[in-house]
């Protein structure tokens, strides 16, 4: 489960984006950036919070922000993804959960009585210099972009 707490610098990464390029966390230095991580690419929920990422896009974009998914689907289920929803920002493949582990997003669920291991929905808000400053546990996936602004402008 997450062990990282806000105030902590975010640990350093390096993965594939869905074009196969490799993207770390370093390209992001000085600029803020969600990093959401969400368990598998078109389904209901995760298409949901995608795409409110992909209609406040502009806005999160004015206020400074950078976005990076990460799932553990591949680079193939990723293009599709981006493609059929017209996704304007960069998502990560992990299906060897290197990043997922370090973040401690991998963990026992439970639905419907039944435990068993999964992602778990969560984003992590970095500042400028690799600081986490917030984490959401439970985002509202409906209006996740304009939870994040609120968060930013409340700082």
């Amino acid at each position: 489960m997450i062990t990282l707490k806000e105030g902590d610098k975010a640990p350093a990464f390096s993965g594939k984006n869905q074009k196969g390029e490799k993207i770390t966390l370093s390209d992001y230095k000085g600029k803020k950036l969600v990093l959401y991580f969400y368990p598998q690419d078109d389904t209901p929920t995760c298409t949901i919070q995608a795409c409110n990422f992909r209609d406040n896009f502009s806005l999160l974009k004015q206020k400074g922000f950078e976005i990076l998914g990460v799932s553990p689907d591949n680079e193939k289920s990723h293009q599709k993804f981006e493609a059929k929803f017209s996704l304007p920002f960069t998502l990560l493949a992990d299906p060897a959960h290197t990043i997922i582990d370090k973040y401690g997003v991998w963990g026992e669920k439970q639905l419907y009585g039944r435990k068993y291991m999964g992602l778990h929905r969560t984003t992590f808000i970095i500042d400028e210099k690799g600081v986490i400053r917030k984490i959401f546990f439970r985002p509202k996936n409906k209006q996740h972009a304009e939870e994040i602004i609120k968060f930013w402008e409340q700082q």
